[in-house]
């Protein structure tokens, strides 16, 4: 119900009881945190796309939506007031390339906090993301 099917899949999602419950049962096979406005953004701009593998920009996202930019968007969604489906044709899966850098992976066996590279990051999500965009 995630939409997280395959490796590196990343989704943007409400932060909702429900959601939370599907994170903490999963927490041993993907990491999450919480992402600011300009991250989704930036996100959205880069691996976004709409039906028929088309890329998301401002135009798009003012024809096939209420709001008048990929930033107004990215506002919305790291507020709560929207979601990926509040865009007509946006998909809601982002496909990412693996972590660039020195850093690495983190080991896929331990959490975060130890060490790893699973369960929750908190607001440290976005240089994850950044590395992988």
């Amino acid at each position: 119900m995630l939409n997280l099917t395959k490796v590196n899949h990343a989704t943007i999602i409400p932060e909702r009881d429900t959601y939370k419950g599907m994170l903490h049962k999963a927490k041993d096979f993907i990491t999450w945190g919480q992402i600011d406005a300009p991250a989704i953004a930036d996100l959205i701009r880069n691996r976004g796309r709409m039906s028929g593998d088309k890329s998301v920009d401002d135009d798009v996202i003012s024809a096939c939506s209420e709001y008048d930019s990929v930033d107004s968007f990215a506002k919305a969604l790291a507020a709560g007031e929207a979601t990926m489906k509040s865009v007509e044709g946006l998909k809601p899966v982002l496909r990412l390339h693996p972590p660039r850098g020195s850093k690495g992976w983190g080991g896929i066996k331990r959490p975060y906090t130890t060490g790893g590279a699973l369960g929750f990051r908190g607001s440290e999500i976005g240089e994850l993301v950044s590395r992988m965009v």
